[in-house]
């Protein structure tokens, strides 16, 4: 389904996105794993998909950075010829109620949520459209759709990638790019992990499966949207929820 396909996927060292490299690189994606710290986990998750005969290096960037977004897609072409993929994963939470949220802790989200996003399209873009043809799918969340109590950055942050995705699949689908989004509900990561029980039990009550989604779930839609069965959509949201916003 992806063979051969040169996938760059941020913030890939945990997760949702290490799930996305790792089933990517199954479907025979040549994946480009970005991440900023997680070394230690970057290199375990390097050492899975090679000694499953996969082929993946690691780039490290800061992707809030425009130069540092720039520079992983082209290592992405230097080393492995081509860009076919983009998926728009890295991304952080800063909680707080309205009131008590600092200018700093809006900002850091907004920088690597919204304008990482932005630059890493931007530079893709440029990349693709020379070839005439590639796939974006950006990471964006439920959350992006119906707010959230303490987190107005990170809503804000996410329902900004939904409306770039839109703008940009406008942009770019003349030359055969298309720009989707995945839209994940609860899922069982970090995350969710730092949740308190009573935490969990309201929002499984709100989740018509009444249940947490697994990461390999949304990698899967990912690979759906990144595959040739997906070249005839395009500016599309698909939410992974379990039902939770319909």
């Amino acid at each position: 389904m992806l063979k051969g396909k040169v996938t760059v996927i941020t913030g890939a060292g945990r997760g949702i996105g290490r799930a996305i490299a790792l089933q990517f690189a199954e479907y025979g994606a040549k994946v480009v794993i970005n991440y900023r710290s997680s070394i230690a986990q970057v290199e375990e998750l390097l050492n899975l998909i090679t000694n499953a005969g996969g082929e993946a290096i690691a780039v490290q960037a800061d992707i809030s950075k425009e130069e540092e977004a720039k520079k992983l897609l082209e290592e992405a072409v230097k080393h492995f010829g081509r860009l076919d993929v983009l998926i728009n994963n890295a991304g952080i939470t800063k909680d707080n109620l309205m009131m008590r949220m600092t200018e700093a802790d809006f900002d850091s989200v907004i920088d690597i949520n919204l304008k990482g996003t932005f630059f890493c399209m931007k530079h893709a873009s440029n990349i693709m459209l020379k070839q005439r043809s590639g796939k974006i799918v950006n990471i964006s969340s439920v959350v992006g759709l119906t707010g959230n109590v303490g987190q107005i950055n990170y809503a804000a942050s996410k329902a900004g990638v939904i409306g770039m995705t839109k703008a940009a699949a406008r942009e770019l689908a003349s030359r055969g790019i298309t720009v989707n989004a995945v839209a994940p509900g609860f899922i069982e990561t970090d995350m969710t992990d730092a949740l308190s029980d009573k935490m969990k039990e309201a929002t499984i009550a709100n989740i018509p499966l009444k249940r947490y989604g697994i990461a390999r779930e949304v990698a899967g839609a990912v690979s759906f949207l990144a595959s040739e069965a997906a070249n005839y959509i395009t500016g599309q949201v698909l939410q992974v929820d379990g039902g939770m916003v319909m």
